[in-house]
């Protein structure tokens, strides 16, 4: 449980250097075909499908390479 919240920590704070000093590269997100942006006068809603799916895919290759380590 330990080392599972240390990979964790560390990954967050890999995380938010990107988004502070590399912006660009996370500028993906949200703009890829199938991401759904329906905007009226009132009101906007976002809904990332293809993001969440690319992003789910990294975190699952991720946290299998990480498991066959033990």
């Amino acid at each position: 449980m330990g080392k599972l919240l240390i990979v964790i920590g560390g990954f967050l704070l890999v995380l938010g250097m990107l988004i502070s000093y590399a912006p660009g590269l996370i500028s993906w997100f949200g703009n890829l075909p199938g991401d759904i942006k329906i905007v009226d006068e009132k009101r906007s809603i976002f809904i990332p499908i293809t993001s969440m799916i690319v992003v789910s895919l990294i975190l699952s290759i991720l946290l299998n390479l990480f498991s066959s380590l033990k």
